[in-house]
């Protein structure tokens, strides 16, 4: 296969920028410690068809973005309609797709879908996807189609908060927040606040932050106990830290930021992109304990004394995972590369940097009115 390699100095943000734009993978030499290695191939053999699942998510953007600019052809789905989701428009093909709570349809839909269109990679976005296509994994894997995602034992320890709270904590990881599950917790017991969340939730739906006893005892009666965990409600900062996990080559980074503005569904909208190697080092740390394969993104809370408390892992794209690509490492190309056997870029072009998100309008359909 035939390459063009070129080499420009670290500091020339200008041109790693333009390097970046058109596609070249970057890397180190260490015959030149002051460079950054930029190489692309000359040849388009490796281009997909991969399906991006629900679209209409924070994350689809950037990943619909980076796939499209390697040269693949992108699928994309939503369980509403092409003109009520922006990247509808954006991606090759668009189809409406069931809601993956329906778990046989959407799995037949899926299943049919890759059939029709020839697709050889699917990449979902949100946690009810995920749940719905690890189960059911083997059905696309032994037809040959790659699901990006890591192993069914990881995404099930880390999609139920007490069971990846007791996993971390027997391998020594103690940054875990204390966890129980509700029905082991007396009231009386606890030192308020106290946060309850459900053992499998998302996005911070079910979540409570009780601060009497009384109160506790009006939350427990109007939800599922055994489905909830109940955890000290510690005041910090939120970071998040998104990492990529090759695990055939031995390579992980991880990026993290500080979310200073979320919506309150706990995504984050301006954020601060920061080095800090404890943060890192731990992230990493978890990332392999977990067995972690491809982007996954882990939330932390870093307390008034500099302590980090770890709260929960997603093993997905995070929806801030466009933040990280605009700081200078393209989570979205080197996941791919995880589930290919590609080693991934290194962390030599992370910036430091604050960045806002906006949101933007489009007219995606307009009815054009008939006069007589």
């Amino acid at each position: 296969m035939l390459f063009v390699e070129l080499y420009t100095h670290k500091t020339n943000k200008q041109a790693i920028k333009l390097y970046e734009k058109f596609g070249f993978s970057s890397s180190t030499d260490e015959s030149r410690p002051d460079d950054i290695k930029f190489s692309i191939s000359l040849v388009q053999g490796n281009a997909y068809s991969i399906l991006v699942t629900a679209i209409g998510s924070f994350a689809a953007d950037i990943v619909i973005k980076n796939l499209q600019k390697a040269g693949h052809f992108v699928i994309g789905t939503d369980i509403h309609a092409k003109e009520l989701i922006v990247d509808a428009y954006h991606v090759d093909r668009f189809f409406q797709s069931p809601n993956a709570h329906e778990t046989g349809a959407y799995i037949e839909f899926i299943r049919r879908l890759c059939e029709s269109e020839n697709i050889q990679v699917i990449i979902p976005l949100t946690d009810v996807e995920i749940d719905a296509l690890n189960v059911h994994r083997q059905l696309f894997e032994q037809n040959g189609i790659k699901v990006l995602m890591s192993s069914r034992k990881t995404i099930e320890i880390c999609r139920n908060k007490q069971v990846l709270h007791d996993y971390l904590l027997e391998h020594s990881i103690q940054e875990v927040i204390p966890t129980s599950r509700m029905p082991d917790v007396r009231e009386d017991s606890l030192s308020y606040p106290v946060v309850c969340k459900p053992l499998n939730g998302r996005s911070s739906e079910g979540l409570y932050i009780v601060k009497s006893e009384e109160e506790f005892l009006r939350v427990k009666s109007t939800i599922n106990c055994n489905n909830y965990i109940v955890q000290p409600f510690i005041k910090g900062d939120i970071i998040t830290v998104d990492v990529v996990r090759q695990p055939l080559t031995n390579q992980c980074i991880a990026v993290p930021r500080k979310e200073l503005l979320r919506t309150l569904s706990g995504a984050g909208t301006s954020v601060h992109v920061f080095s800090d190697k404890q943060i890192e080092s731990l992230s990493i740390g978890i990332a392999n304990l977990l067995d972690i394969i491809g982007c996954a993104n882990f939330e932390f809370i870093l307390d008034e004394h500099g302590k980090y408390h770890f709260i929960e892992c997603n093993a997905r794209f995070s929806g801030g995972v466009e933040f990280s690509c605009m700081s200078g490492y393209d989570c979205v190309t080197n996941h791919l590369r995880c589930f290919l056997g590609e080693p991934i870029d290194n962390s030599c072009c992370i910036e430091e940097q604050y960045i806002a998100r906006k949101y933007e309008e489009f007219v995606t359909q307009k009815r054009l009115s008939v006069s007589e």
